[in-house]
Formats: structure tokens, sequence, C-alpha cells
């Protein structure tokens, strides 16, 4: 029993750092005011160039360059649309999903069914991976899990004890406040909009090329939307999306569990569970939200007009 256990909390973390890299890079866009509803397109575009790129290359940290890359180039159309031309910023994440959805599938089609030729394999950190329960759950993963530890508490520093993370959260609380100081508001958001899609490429990047080393048309199956979600359920802190992402993680890593003990439940059940829980999520901690109104940034979804000011 205590072997089964370990196995689902080891898938629980696997399943759960894709979903935790697109929620950190949305945690920085919305920090700086930009909603960016554009993370599915970019995961798949990124999760395509990744393992194309590794195919032909053998290399896969070469894949996750292009894989950020690629993503990258997305999220600066979506900063020059929302910050530079001050465009509706829910109408052109959605564009950018559609696109990024059709664009990945029609590169991505001649690919499909191709067997990578290098992935990110697991490996056990020196003394760590033999420490009991945690070791195995932990500390006998892949490259790009491990960097996770050091990603969080890097940005959870960087937004809270440093002046460019503060000028950061100024800029999605009061961008006219924080212009009035001498802070360049545009310049701020392109950055880290920016950012979040660099990252929100490194979690396509993760898919194919570690959690299921393949390429498939829509392969992320949804995973975009659940880190906006999650972002929400996190209230914009790097080390709560770390937590958050882990708990949706369990959910998906259990679903394939009870399906090979042969749990009689439905598959398509099976299937819309995690998404079943990230409306639930969703609910709770929209309410938790609305009670801590200091939660959310003041300026999110906010276009800002510095002669209007």
């Amino acid at each position: 029993m205590e072997s089964m256990w370990i196995a689902i909390l080891t898938a629980t973390v696997t399943a759960g750092t894709p979903l935790l890299y697109a929620a950190l890079g949305e945690v920085l866009a919305q920090r700086a005011g930009v909603m960016n509803l554009g993370i599915e397109g970019m995961m798949l575009v990124g999760a395509m160039a990744g393992f194309g790129v590794t195919v032909r290359t053998g290399q896969p940290w070469l894949g996750l360059v292009a894989a950020m890359g690629a993503a990258g180039l997305l999220a600066l159309v979506h900063a020059f649309l929302t910050v530079g031309l001050r465009a509706n910023q829910v109408v052109s994440g959605l564009a950018l999903t559609i696109f990024g959805t059709g664009l990945s599938g029609y590169l991505g089609k001649s690919m499909v069914g191709i067997p990578a030729k290098a992935t990110f394999k697991t490996w056990a950190l020196p003394g760590l991976g033999d420490l009991p329960v945690v070791g195995p759950i932990l500390f006998r993963q892949d490259t790009l899990v491990y960097l996770t530890y050091l990603l969080v508490p890097a940005i959870w520093f960087f937004l809270y004890h440093t002046r460019p993370g503060m000028n950061l959260r100024a800029v999605g609380e009061n961008p006219a406040a924080a212009d009035a100081v001498g802070i360049n508001v545009s310049v701020t958001r392109y950055v880290y909009v920016v950012a979040g899609g660099l990252l929100a490429g490194a979690a396509g990047a993760y898919l194919s090329l570690a959690y299921a080393p393949s390429w498939l048309e829509n392969m992320t199956a949804g995973r975009g939307w659940i880190a906006v979600a999650l972002v929400i359920f996190a209230m914009w802190d790097p080390v709560r999306a770390m937590a958050g992402a882990y708990l949706f993680g369990g959910v998906d890593a259990l679903t394939f569990r009870l399906q090979a003990l042969g749990v009689v439940i439905p598959s398509f059940f099976l299937k819309m569970l995690p998404y079943v829980f990230t409306i639930a999520v969703l609910i709770v901690s929209t309410r938790e939200t609305i009670l801590r109104k200091s939660a959310a940034p003041g300026a999110l979804g906010l276009t800002y007009d510095r002669e209007g000011r």
C-alpha cells in the first residue's frame, strides 16, 4: 500500500510540473496587470517546436530553448496588441489560443507518431534520492522538475524582496502611480508578458519531451486553462501556485491510477474529473479572493493610456 501511494505522489509531482511552469508565467504577467488567456496556444506551440527541434538535433535542451522562443514570440504578439495597441486582453488571449492551436496542429502534422530521439530522463539527486519516502517522490525526477524547486523560491524572493519585483507589483496595482514615480509601465508589461510566454513554452516542452515524449495535436488537453484557474487559486503567489499545481497534478495522477487498478468508473467521468475539480476550486478561490480584495492586482485586465491619466 505504501509503495502505491509513493507511486501516486511521484506521478503527482510529474503531472503538476507543466501546470506549475505555466502558472508561474501567468503569475508574472498578471502581476504586471496583463491577463493572458493565450497560455493554451503558447503551450501547444512550445510543445510542437520543442519536439520538432529535438527530433532533428537529438538535443532536448535545444528543444527546450526552441519551445520557449516560439511561445515567447506569441507572448510578444500578445504584449504588442494589449500594451502597444491597447487591445482587449481577453480577446487577444483567446485569439492567440485559437491561432496557436491551429498553427501547432498544422506544423506538427508530419511529426505525429515519430518517436522522440532524446528526452529529459529521470535521475536521482545524490544523497537526497535515497531518503525514505521523500526521496522517491521529490528527488528521483527529471532536470526540469528540479529546476522548479529553484524557480519557485527565486520568483517569490524576486516579487517580495527586490526593487524590480516591487516595481512589477506597483505596475499591476496602479500603473498611473507607478508611472508618476518613473517606472516605465509599457516596458515592464512587455517584459513580464514575454517572460510568462517563455515559461508557458517550457511547460509545453515538458509535456512533449518529458511527461509524454511525443507530439500529438492538442496534447495539452486544457492544461493552459487549468493554469489560469490555478493562478486565481494561488492568489497570485508562486509558492501557493506550486502547492496548487501539485494538487491538480494529484487529481490527474489519481485518475490514471484508478484506471490501472481496474476501478469500475466510467472512463469519461475519470477524464473530466480534473476539470470538474478545476471548476470547484475556482469557485472556492474566487470567493476567497472577493473576501481578500487585495489579492488580485488592482489593474489586472485594464489597459493603461499614459496620455489619459
